[in-house]
Order: structure tokens, then sequence, then C-alpha cells
């Protein structure tokens, strides 16, 4: 049996099968709903059912209440239909018609970028275009089925190589393989681009609010990287969060940035520092709030340890925030990206 969809405001109908999630459905047909860990433990999918009825899916009670389902509202990565079903969304238009490929890729290059992060850059295959926004990220499909989730830390361009940051985590399967056994000319299999993390045109102009902890700063740098290529005039304030002054990476880019873009500013936060750091110290939602107590019409764009994410999210709505002008990844297990 097929039911039908429909996605309010715009209208766009389509089928979905009784054990499709409705992220799955929305995004086989081409219609970006948001998104970022497709396993309900991001919220980021979070949205309404206008009318008909859903199986919720397993769902975890600080993603997704009693109350708000009471309310109405459901997981679009994880609510299936019970038939037909009318939600309600704010589709992403620009990631809107980007295929999501299962390709294969080669190993160019491995750089080691800090003491427990590693780079990894992934040549494709020259016969595939492959599509993709600043922000978004891919998985990369182990053999047992699984699969472990990377920020791209690159911007696209014709033949160029994904860029991810690779933190180790102790015991983890495949960081331990990356640090360990990885050689250039290894082939691995992804699919991608996913999610929708990336910078949103604004005719408003508004600043835009960066925060990373550890290697969330991947999918910040791909960010920053497209704004400065588009000359993107608007105010840019980068928090970014380690537990040791090693811990930071890039720092002659950084450094390039802030000394060629003056509306670059740039806040680098260490919340266990040593005698050698003379920067700020603490946690960066501390730090935000202490510069920005109240802050208005900003943009603002979050990635990192899930703590912080969700933290950060709901400190800066209290602070003047609205909750649409705030977009996140949390590297959240699940999804397999590790913090």
């Amino acid at each position: 049996m097929i039911y039908r969809l429909r996605i309010e405001p715009s209208g766009h109908e389509m089928d979905i099968a009784p054990t499709e999630t409705i992220l799955e459905a929305a995004l086989r047909h081409g219609y970006a709903l948001p998104y970022s860990c497709r396993a309900g433990t991001c919220a980021t999918c979070k949205g309404k059912i206008v009318s008909g009825s859903v199986d919720y899916g397993e769902v975890d009670a600080k993603m997704l209440s009693d109350d708000e389902i009471a309310q109405g509202y459901a997981l679009f990565c994880q609510a299936t239909p019970l038939g037909d079903v009318t939600i309600e969304a704010k589709e992403v238009g620009a990631a809107a018609g980007i295929q999501i490929k299962t390709l294969p890729s080669r190993v160019a290059r491995i750089v080691d970028l800090a003491p427990d992060v590693r780079a990894i850059f992934l040549q494709l295959p020259s016969t595939e275009e492959f599509h993709y926004l600043p922000g978004q990220y891919i998985d990369i499909l182990l053999k047992d089925g699984s699969r472990r989730g990377f920020s791209i830390a690159s911007t696209p361009s014709p033949g160029g190589q994904l860029e991810l940051h690779i933190k180790r985590v102790p015991g983890g399967r495949f960081t331990e393989h990356v640090f360990s056994t990885m050689k250039e000319k290894d082939i691995l299999r992804f699919e991608g681009p996913l999610g929708t993390f990336f910078v949103r045109e604004d005719p408003e102009q508004r600043p835009l609010l960066m925060a990373a902890t550890g290697t969330g700063f991947a999918p910040i740098k791909g960010m920053l990287q497209q704004l400065f290529a588009n000359s993107d005039p608007r105010p840019i304030y980068f928090y970014w969060g380690v537990r040791y002054p090693q811990d930071f990476y890039y720092q002659d880019l950084l450094q390039e940035w802030q000394h060629r873009h003056s509306h670059f500013h740039l806040i680098q936060v260490v919340s266990r520092p040593d005698a050698s750091w003379k920067g700020r110290c603490g946690y960066i939602t501390d730090a935000i709030l202490q510069d920005f107590p109240t802050i208005g019409k900003f943009s603002a764009y979050l990635c990192g340890h899930p703590d912080m994410v969700f933290d950060l999210s709901a400190q800066l709505e209290k602070a003047g925030i609205d909750s649409q002008d705030i977009y996140a990844d949390a590297f959240v297990f699940a999804k397999g990206k590790s913090s």
C-alpha cells in the first residue's frame, strides 16, 4: 500500500511507503527538509503533523517530549505514515535537487593537523560529478554495513578533493584505522552529501555568529571559505573552543583570514589552558554570552559537541535570536561523528 504525503505551505505532494520515514520520502522526491543526524538524536528535523497519523518511531524524550507529541510534533527522520499525512515544514530550497550518491573514493593525502586530529583528502572518480554545499557531511560506508559521518571541510571545485577532519576516539573502530593502518591510495565508499547545515543567503545581511568545538571547525572552515570567495560582506564572529591549546589547527590560515578580511573576527577559547595560553579561557557558550548578553538580529551556525550545541542554541534564543535563524550540526554518535 502507498500513501500520500503533502508538505505545507509549499503544497508539494508525493507518494510514501508505510515503511518509509517522512524525511526519506521527501529526499527521495527531491524535496529537502531540515535534517542532520537521521537517527532521532538531534531534533533538527522536528516538525508538525497537520493531518493524518504516524508511527513516531523510537525517539528520545529529550528530543521529542510527550507534550510536543500531543501538540502534533514529530521527528520526520523517525516518523512513518499510518495513512495519508500532511506536514508543516520549511523546505530548504538551496539543497533541493542535490542528488545523494553512493560513490567510491581514493585516499589522496593524509595530514596530521593536531595531536589527535588527522585530515584525509578523498579524490573522487573523474567520471562522477559530486555536488554539495559547504557544511554538509558524508557517511563513510564500512564493510560490515555500518557508517561513520564526517563533515566536509572543503568547498566544491571541478576535480577537487573532499577534505575530512577526523578526531581519534580511543577504541573507535574507524578512527583507529585512520590513525594506525590507513594508507594513501586506499579506497573508501561513502554516501552523500547529507544534512542541511550550510550558510543561508540573507537579504537582510545579518551578522553571522559561528561557534565550533573541536573538529566542529571542519564544516565552518568550508562555510568561511565560501563566504570569502563570494565576497560576502556580512560581519562574522567565529568562536572556536577546544580543551588544550595544542588542539587548535590551521592557525596560519585563520591568521591570514583575519589579516585579509576586516569583517572576520576570531575568538579562540581553551577550557583547560596551560601557562603558554594567553587567550580566552573557559567555554565558548560563556564567552559568547559575555560578549553578546543581548544579541538580536543575528544568524547563528553551531557545530560540535551536542552539549554545546543544544545549550548554546537555548541560550541564544533567550538572548534574542529567533530559533529559525539558528542552524546546528551536533556531532552525535548515532550519526557516527565524533567530537
